[in-house]
């Protein structure tokens, strides 16, 4: 019995940093749009591997990008922050391209696209 509470206890770790990366992955901003990255659709994955490294695989709104120094750094940076996360592993990609129907239905109302 004292196993199981002790896998419990790491699954609600597990959960509770899952979350707080979600959380924080919406706190960032793209410098040229008013809308969150998750809620523009740049973020494709988070995956939060057991021994709690980070793995996000994101993009930009277009390869040549301005912003494309600055936020995969800026989400490295503030996933890292997370109380009990080793380390993020930030991967860009452009496949698929990003296209506006990615977009949640509030960065949408936000832009004033619906």
């Amino acid at each position: 019995m004292g196993t199981e509470k002790k896998n419990i206890a790491k699954e609600r770790s597990f959960i509770e940093i899952q979350n707080d990366v979600m959380d924080i992955i919406r706190t960032i901003f793209d410098p040229e749009i008013p809308v969150n990255i998750y809620d523009l659709g740049l973020i494709y994955e988070v995956k939060v591997s057991p021994d709690n490294k980070v793995k996000v695989l994101m993009t930009l709104t277009a390869p040549n990008c301005p912003a494309a120094e600055i936020l995969p750094n800026e989400v490295k940076e503030k996933i890292e922050l997370i109380d009990g996360v080793k380390e993020a592993e930030i991967e860009l990609t452009f496949d698929p391209p990003w296209e506006m129907s990615m977009m949640s239905e509030e960065a949408k109302l936000e832009l004033g696209f619906l």
